[in-house]
């Protein structure tokens, strides 16, 4: 009978790392739609989808990154540094938009090698090392624009952050686009399930024959990348590039990854959950602001929104496998 049961396609998905996120999603949705007739609004609704689409952008790569055991602290300033010096790259320099923007991305790589580099040549706590990063990519972002926001970008480029495709901002076709990507790659793929090997047993995953610090350096070059993909696409959205964009985005970004399934201590995770993970940040963030809840408190509400949705899916987890 346990065996029927375990078969069972509902079973198989109600014990799936993302069913109990997803739950808290529609939960939170439906509590605010009764509330606010505002919230299921066309508007509304879009509006919500590219707020958040910047932030899963980053997440997709933060939850590559959880999954071997590290974390990744840099992400919000290697977004700053991307959106800055491709903006520098179209507007001061002259260069075409699609150089800019390769310019941009290569920024992003080159800050999460170094990352990788530190992490694993020099054997510094992935904390220390992204940290120092972290300090450097906003430094550079000020030393470069004197602290100057940087405005006047080509229509191609803002179309990036402002664009739509029918009636969906391009923004968030850019996240499915790449949240389909990267759910092959990490679930389909023999580099994807090296990630998953390093962060379950880091030392079994070398004596198996896996370069765990080559597969490390490449996963935090993929966070930067994806990090300064999604400076680029939000200092499109907003028509200006700042050397001050995503200060603090580090936290929701890894809020979201943790919240989504993913394993601080490595070896689980779904680059799915890291995506809804973001939209339970950005509806949370919505819902107060329509409540007309004091910016002062929304902080204290969505930390205590992150622990109870940890805890109630841990504790559906633990149920779960029994």
């Amino acid at each position: 009978m346990g065996k029927d049961n375990k078969s069972n396609p509902l079973h198989r998905i109600y014990k799936s790392s993302t069913f109990g996120i997803v739950m808290i999603l529609l939960v939170m949705c439906t509590f605010i739609a009764v509330l606010s007739d505002k919230f299921l609004t066309t508007d509304n609704l879009l509006s919500v989808f590219r707020a958040f689409s910047f932030v899963a952008i980053m997440a997709i790569g933060e939850c590559l990154v959880i999954i071997t055991g590290g974390i990744d602290l840099s992400v919000s300033s290697i977004f700053a540094f991307s959106g800055v010096i491709s903006a520098m790259a179209m507007v001061q320099w002259g260069l075409p938009v699609p150089l800019a923007i390769m310019i941009g991305m290569a920024a992003g790589v080159a800050f999460g090698f170094a990352n990788g580099i530190f992490i694993t040549k020099l054997k510094l706590p992935p904390f220390i090392a992204t940290l120092g990063i972290l300090s450097i990519a906003r430094g550079l972002s000020y030393g470069i624009t004197g602290g100057y926001p940087i405005p006047d970008f080509p229509a191609s480029f803002k179309f990036i952050g402002q664009g739509y495709i029918g009636i969906i901002p391009f923004p968030v076709i850019l996240l499915i686009l790449l949240g389909i990507i990267f759910s092959i790659f990490l679930r389909s793929t023999v580099f994807g399930r090296r990630i998953y090997a390093i962060g379950g047993n880091e030392e079994a995953a070398r004596v198996s024959g896996i370069n765990t610090d080559r597969t490390k350096i490449i996963v935090y070059c993929l966070s930067g990348l994806l990090a300064g993909i999604a400076g680029m696409a939000t200092a499109a959205r907003l028509g200006v590039a700042q050397s001050t964009a995503g200060m603090g985005y580090e936290l929701d970004t890894i809020a979201a990854v943790i919240i989504g399934g993913t394993s601080v201590s490595g070896g689980v995770g779904t680059v799915f959950g890291a995506i809804i993970g973001a939209a339970i940040m950005g509806v949370l963030r919505n819902g107060l602001i329509l409540l007309n809840v004091s910016a002062y408190w929304q902080q204290t509400v969505i930390g205590c929104v992150i622990i109870l949705a940890v805890s109630a899916d841990q504790l559906r987890y633990i149920r779960a496998k029994k």
